[in-house]
């Protein structure tokens, strides 16, 4: 996928102005293959680009310092946001390199938490069309309307319908920001090639009454598909994906808890597949736990965990850390003893009717009671917050964390930023620096009695890419359960013991692309000793992956 870049642009140009007399301003106008003042002076002479340019003929590095200074000068992550897509309208190898070799500094910006307010502004700010959007009046059509997309290589793709995005709730077609720049994490933080990502908006409508009357509102605008319509449209979209892309990779995105769990379990032993919110949560998550058992000198099976929040997220979470103790030697039935979850009713407990299934395996012999009720009487080692309700984790809950535990983890996870249920900040000051802290958005450093304090951040990025890359790499049939626990420990080897001195449980994001690598060597591993590669094993899978990788210089 990386190779020459000049040789690939000659080819492409000679055969392109063949055969429709592409002019060298058409060049510079396609975002595939202009690199602008980066074209040398041959190339200037051979690919008709002389007086369409500046004199000075500039490397990458000096038009990545451009962009970076520009950004600098944006005085909201909003700006340099729009700025970004921008320079990837126009440049995508340049925008590529400077997200890629900084990942720390555009992350934030291109993913969350901003990419929350981008969705909240996504017709207002709309420019020029990203990705494909199937609506209810496609209906009977998508398998015939996806002919459209040029790309015919297509091999990860995130979907979503816009209706439980991040915690801002149903942002209708808005939400297509969220699998556009998940599929951006795709190819900077493991490489696959932009060719190959699809971002796809299943637009079913919206229960949003303020975009139901917004006449510049872009979505379908009706309330939402439900029951049986619902499922029926979903299902002809995979069918369809099937038949267009039969290997391609399928990851669901922010649906809600119900639909969530509900495609999950249709579709996971029918196609490649996974839910993000679910497994890739989980595996975020559990990694961090993972690294809190080496900070805390606690085994894992003695730990005790609290979740604010039973949607699918938590009980993804949760799923996978009983799997984690199972795998360590416990009774499955004693593992789930450890893991305790609070709902908008309270603790969830066995004498409750008309508990979510999702829940049932987690509802344990005990009475009723709050959440600081709760916290008292079961004392867990790790508090997880996944509820989009910001300031959840009060003053009196964390202490009451630290009077338990010397080191407790608090794990504020909710995103964007705006609805964490506490920031850094607050779990340093009122555990008197003594709690771990766990987010989801990214937060700054605090220094707390002369001790700089790291924040870990859980983002779903530092497994969702490796994941991909090892389905691509070895032409994966299916996703497995065991997967997300692999990668979750994989995850966890790259967190060194620098980085639990300081209180973070995740590796720098400069160390996503060989984590993500490390990934998906273990997913191809795992797959060929299953028998879930359909495609040759190779000698040597870390090099066959490694060569896979998409080189965005020039």
């Amino acid at each position: 996928m990386g190779g020459s870049f000049d040789a690939k642009i000659r080819v492409y140009i000679m055969k392109t102005m063949q055969k429709q007399g592409l002019s060298g301003a058409e060049l510079l106008d396609n975002r595939k293959y202009n690199k602008s003042t980066a074209f040398t002076a041959q190339e200037r002479e051979e690919l008709g680009l002389r007086g369409l340019l500046p004199a000075k003929v500039c490397d990458a590095e000096v038009q990545a310092g451009r962009i970076l200074r520009t950004l600098a000068n944006k005085h909201t992550d909003m700006e340099r946001y729009i700025f970004l897509v921008a320079l990837l309208e126009r440049n995508e190898r340049l925008f590529y390199q400077i997200v890629t070799n900084n990942i720390e500094l555009t992350m934030p910006i291109i993913y969350t938490p901003t990419v929350g307010q981008a969705c909240k502004e996504f017709a207002q700010n709309f420019r020029k069309s990203r990705g494909f959007y199937i609506n209810v009046g496609d209906k009977g059509d998508i398998r015939k309307i996806l002919d459209n997309w040029p790309p015919d290589d297509v091999k990860v793709i995130v979907v979503t319908d816009g209706q439980r995005i991040l915690g801002l709730g149903d942002l209708g077609s808005n939400g297509m920001g969220i699998p556009i720049g998940k599929l951006q994490l795709y190819v900077a933080g493991a490489g696959i090639h932009p060719d190959q990502c699809l971002p796809v908006m299943l637009d079913v409508g919206t229960n949003n009454e303020e975009y139901l009357k917004d006449s510049l509102y872009l979505g379908w605008q009706e309330k939402r598909l439900e029951g049986d319509a619902y499922l029926e449209m979903v299902d002809e979209f995979v069918e369809a994906i099937q038949d267009k892309y039969p290997t391609a990779l399928i990851q669901f995105e922010d649906f809600t808890t119900g639909n969530a769990y509900k495609l999950l379990d249709i579709y996971k032993d029918k196609c490649l597949c996974f839910n993000d919110d679910i497994q890739g949560t989980a595996a975020v998550a559990l990694a961090g736990i993972l690294a809190y058992e080496r900070a805390s000198a606690t085994n894992l099976k003695d730990m005790k965990f609290m979740f604010l929040g039973a949607g699918a997220a938590a009980t993804g979470i949760g799923e996978l850390v009983v799997a984690a103790m199972v795998e360590r030697g416990m009774d499955e039935a004693e593992a789930r003893k450890q893991l305790w979850f609070i709902d908008s009713q309270g603790l969830v407990v066995a004498s409750r009717d008309k508990l979510a299934s999702h829940k049932l395996g987690f509802a344990h012999e005990l009475e009723a009671m709050d959440f600081s009720q709760a916290l008292e009487v079961l004392k867990p080692n790790v508090l997880i917050g996944a509820t989009g309700s910001p300031g959840t984790f009060t003053q009196e809950i964390v202490e009451q964390m630290i009077s338990f535990h010397e080191r407790p983890a608090i794990c504020a996870l909710s995103n964007p930023t705006s609805k964490a249920e506490c920031t850094a900040e607050q779990a340093y000051t009122w555990s008197k620096g003594k709690a771990i802290f766990v987010s989801g958005s990214p937060f700054d450093a605090v220094t707390y009695e002369g001790k700089k304090l790291v924040p870990g951040q859980g983002n779903n990025a530092y497994i969702f890419p490796g994941i991909g890359l090892g389905a691509v790499a070895c032409n994966l049939s299916r996703v497995t359960d065991d997967m997300f626990l692999i990668a979750a420990q994989t995850l966890a080897e790259f967190v060194k013991e620098s980085d639990l001195a300081s209180g973070t449980m995740y590796p720098r994001l400069s160390e996503i692309r060989k984590a993500s690598l490390a990934i998906a060597v273990a997913i191809a591993t795992k797959a060929y000793e299953k028998g879930l590669a359909q495609a040759p094993r190779p000698d040597d899978i870390e090099a066959h992956i490694a060569e896979l990788v998409y080189d965005p210089s020039y």
